[in-house]
């Protein structure tokens, strides 16, 4: 008798736990850790710096963490096989400069941007060029990397100007130093790296790509398994939230001398 009363108390004392666990708050129990890709070999976006992952990627992607409330794992995975990885469940998210194409938008979800890198025209610093919409451009020759959405943009936009392709876009400075073009267009992290060279003392940024028609490429965003819809949600708020409370702009100012949100 004295064993059944004991194992009765300690069945309704084991129930009354049970009971009281599974009736806390969800924030209230432990959740899995994020588990964020990062490549590692993009500076300043990602890179490996005493063996840890560093660079605005990772400051932000920390921020976006601690805006959803959640813990995050950073780990380092080469670019090859970085989508598969995803995909077999390796880890929960990518986030190292992953373009938003239709190409992989078939086989994963994205979070809202939260980059781009601008596009901008430049020219000569003693040229008589003012304006960049293709009015102003009309009759002039401008160049562009081949291969790539500023050409694509360029030779859909600005058909009144002679469109000149290149291999690089080192020819297309070069060109542009000697006179042979009038203008290159281009992102403008690229083209502000030449600017800072001997060479590019020749040039100065004409302006960015008009309003109208907008150049709405190379937009980034942290890539997701589509059946994750709630991490997405969570993902996409804290983009929102690190925005407006001007985390973003102190992280984007330690790696940038312009603006990359996206707008």
């Amino acid at each position: 008798m004295i064993v059944l009363s004991f194992g009765r108390r300690l069945a309704t004392a084991a129930g009354l736990f049970f009971w009281l666990v599974s009736g806390l708050p969800a924030a209230a129990q432990e959740k899995p850790a994020v588990r964020i890709a990062v490549e590692g070999a993009y500076p300043p976006f990602n890179y490996m710096e005493n063996n840890e992952l560093q660079g605005f990627e990772v400051d932000l992607g920390k921020a976006l963490c601690a805006a959803m409330k959640a813990e995050c794992v950073f780990v380092q995975h080469d670019w090859e096989g970085i989508v598969r990885g995803l995909l077999n469940r390796e880890y929960d998210a990518v986030m190292s400069s992953l373009e938003i194409t239709e190409r992989r938008q078939k086989r994963i979800a994205f979070s809202k941007p939260y980059y781009r890198i601008p596009a901008v025209f430049i020219a000569a610093k003693d040229g008589p060029l003012e304006g960049v919409t293709p009015l102003a451009l009309a009759g002039k020759k401008i160049g562009a990397t081949d291969r790539t959405d500023h050409l694509d943009y360029l030779r859909q936009h600005y058909k009144m100007s002679e469109i000149v392709s290149y291999s690089s876009p080192v020819e297309a400075n070069l060109d542009l130093l000697v006179g042979r073009i009038d203008a290159v267009f281009g992102g403008q992290r690229a083209l502000a790296e030449f600017l800072k060279t001997r060479e590019g003392e020749c040039c100065r940024i004409l302006g960015l790509a008009p309003a109208n028609p907008p150049y709405r490429r190379q937009f980034y965003g942290i890539g997701l398994r589509k059946d994750d819809a709630a991490l997405k949600a969570q993902f996409d708020g804290a983009i929102d939230q690190v925005i407006a409370d001007g985390t973003y702009d102190r992280i984007q100012a330690k790696y940038f001398p312009f603006d990359i949100k996206v707008k």
